[in-house]
């Protein structure tokens, strides 16, 4: 204990150490606060919501006591949908930074309501948020290299390395050292993010399993790191080039290597944007005032064969034909559709695969997922709003080709959006290709150190 205590003591005195472990507690803790800070902005921006839009719901049936059909009602009504952030959501913001959490829709076509929220400013999104996930990834890993990069150099440059490795405990005394900084920095990264995960009030159960990834997944980053320092301090150079190769490893693992497989994967599974699919369905449903209606309810009624009787359109405009031709709209991109998201799903999977070898890559996708801010849940997300809309074309479509009059107590039987519950998925490939990596990578730093013991022996 007393050796532990005189290694804590060095550290503590070294200005470059003491600073860099500050600074990496209050990066940490800045970022699990900024990341409830917004979690608790999106709660209560869908908390704010909601009266709202039940006051324009009232507007509505104010303005349409007594429609003789559904028509305006239908066109006129928006319903709420929202995506609630989960109580792990802090750690990591994820795509629910770009894409829309709260989306208001009607009855008519859906794909070109959903990907409206796609027009945003590129250059004010390309930053991203400052979240724990950026601290670990991006952050941690530099002050590591701080911290480790000048273990053996430091000695062999103030004199001491051959007095050091002639101390029988000599391999002890690295090992001791390196476990007490990689120490100093788990805590520095644990602590707010248990801290984090405790005052989100998240259930005792997702607690407990929100913890222990978290931790387990810091303590495998970190090993990673801390096992390649240890490999390049053995190899003998000087401080500024270890430094340096330390620096560039950094770059490239965390910066390089993941844009270039981006751009690899954008090349090999090509997938245009949402609003290719927002303007293909427009263009459909906008040529549609120009093909004849029979046709238009041919297609209709191909899909939805339960009101071929009711399918005759009377001269002149009606409502009936105004909704199927935007129901034939979504029917006529369904395709795209399904191409859209199985290329967006398999460039995910291949993200995956990635984080066998990146661990950066592989960390960042075990907490993008565990706070339920990765592409499934954006998909899970249009996948409930989807099923919500076929709710309510199916309640107006009674009115709409039966002609019933809707009158105010109507707007009390619309159908209500039920959002879905998140809880924490645990990808454990992901995390076990991650401890495993850091596996190899501290042990390949191990055996470094003890390589260094018997080459000072002789």
């Amino acid at each position: 204990m007393s050796r532990l205590t005189f290694e804590l003591r060095l550290i503590v005195r070294s200005r470059l150490s003491i600073a860099a472990l500050l600074l990496l507690l209050l990066l940490s803790t800045l970022a699990v606060w900024s990341g409830m800070q917004e979690v608790e902005r999106q709660r209560q921006t869908i908390a704010r919501l909601a009266p709202l839009h039940e006051q324009d719901v009232a507007a509505l049936a104010a303005r349409y006591p007594a429609s003789k059909d559904a028509g305006n009602p239908a066109y006129y009504t928006f319903y709420n949908t929202w995506d609630a952030p989960s109580d792990a959501a802090f750690l990591a913001l994820g795509l629910r930074d770009v894409a829309p959490y709260v989306l208001r829709i009607r009855a008519l076509g859906l794909q070109a309501q959903l990907y409206e929220g796609e027009t945003f400013n590129p250059e004010i999104a390309l930053p991203g948020r400052f979240d724990f996930a950026f601290v670990l990834i991006y952050l941690a890993p530099l002050i590591a290299i701080a911290l480790l990069h000048d273990l053996v150099s430091g000695e062999r440059q103030a004199g001491r390395l051959r007095l050091l490795l002639a101390m029988p405990d000599a391999a002890r005394l690295w090992r001791r050292r390196v476990a007490l900084r990689y120490a100093l920095l788990f805590a520095c990264l644990a602590v707010p993010a248990c801290a984090g995960a405790v005052l989100s009030g998240t259930g005792v159960v997702a607690l407990v399993i929100v913890l222990a990834v978290v931790l387990i997944l810091i303590a495998a980053y970190l090993a990673f790191w801390t096992g390649l320092s240890m490999v390049v301090s053995a190899r003998g150079w000087r401080s500024v080039t270890n430094a340096t190769t330390l620096m560039g490893t950094w770059a490239v693992l965390t910066l390089v290597l993941p844009a270039l497989a981006n751009v690899a994967l954008v090349r090999a599974i090509p997938v245009h944007q949402g609003v290719d699919l927002m303007l293909a369905q427009r263009q459909t449903v906008h040529g549609a005032w120009e093909v004849p209606r029979d046709e238009t309810m041919r297609k209709f009624v191909a899909s939805h064969p339960e009101w071929r009787d009711k399918a005759h359109v009377p001269p002149g405009f009606h409502w009936k034909w105004y909704f199927a031709f935007h129901q034939v709209g979504d029917e006529s991109v369904a395709g795209q559709v399904r191409d859209y998201r199985e290329g967006l799903l398999a460039r995910q999977a291949w993200t995956g695969r990635l984080g066998w070898l990146l661990p950066g890559v592989g960390a960042q996708a075990v907490l993008h997922r565990l706070a339920d801010t990765d592409l499934p849940a954006q998909l899970a997300y249009q996948d409930e709003i989807a099923a919500f809309h076929r709710r309510i074309r199916a309640f107006y479509y009674p009115y709409l080709f039966n002609e019933r009059p809707f009158g105010t107590e109507d707007f009390g039987k619309r159908p209500a959006f039920a959002p879905r519950a998140a809880d924490p998925l645990v990808p454990w490939g992901d995390v076990f290709a991650v401890f495993v990596l850091a596996g190899v990578v501290l042990g390949a730093g191990l055996v470094g150190l003890r390589r260094l013991r018997v080459e000072g022996a002789d």
